[in-house]
């Protein structure tokens, strides 16, 4: 009977271990450099000398479509980098954007860069909790208001438009409407592939529907 039970165990234990594994399998693996194709060497050579490291992370999938993926590395230097929004601004809209959807990877990448940025954690843990940031800044009010009334509303009004508008002029509404919408892209396709959560991520959980 022992050594039923310890078999039994061990079938168990093995078909639970499979089971999490196949669960957390990305749908996409990455494609190894050595197989790339021409168009797919070009690509990762041209972004290897744009961002200084070789492809990594959400755009190892976006490598299937070497086109899509040297658009979205280009619009991403730019809305990370140089948009009309300093670095934690723009990181906290990127937070903003990445538990509208609920994208474990994104927003294990980028809690960290808010934090580091200078957005205080209790503001990161709140936004991670659904709930609205206590004692945000200016700033941050504006932009949280006017993210959390497009993701939810699919529009914006007027009181929270003029607001962005006149601190941040028609080029920041811009900016900032393309900082959501780019990692609302890279969400969905994350979503869609299954990206594994890195090492130490964290899993978000749901909102109701």
């Amino acid at each position: 009977m022992k050594n039923k039970a310890t078999l039994l165990f061990i079938a168990i234990a093995g078909w639970s271990c499979l089971s999490a594994s196949v669960g957390a399998q990305t749908r996409f693996p990455t494609i190894a450099p050595e197989q790339y194709t021409a168009e797919q060497a070009k690509v990762a050579e041209e972004f290897l000398k744009t961002r200084k490291r070789a492809v990594y992370g959400p755009f190892e999938p976006l490598m299937y479509s070497p086109q899509v993926m040297a658009q979205a590395s280009a619009m991403g230097n730019y809305l990370r980098y140089n948009s009309a929004f300093s670095n934690n601004l723009s990181e906290f809209a990127i937070l903003i954007t990445a538990r509208a959807w609920s994208q474990d990877y994104e927003w294990s990448v980028h809690a960290p860069i808010a934090r580091d940025a200078g957005i205080k954690p209790e503001k990161i843990q709140a936004i991670l909790e659904g709930r609205r940031p206590l004692g945000m800044t200016d700033d941050e009010e504006m932009i949280y208001n006017f993210l959390t009334e497009l993701n939810q509303n699919k529009s914006v009004s007027d009181e929270t438009y003029a607001k962005l508008e006149k601190r941040f002029n028609k080029k920041g509404v811009i900016d900032l409407v393309g900082i959501n919408g780019y990692y609302t892209f890279l969400a969905m396709q994350l979503n869609v592939i299954r990206q594994p959560i890195p090492k130490d991520g964290v899993k978000l959980p749901k909102f109701p529907s």
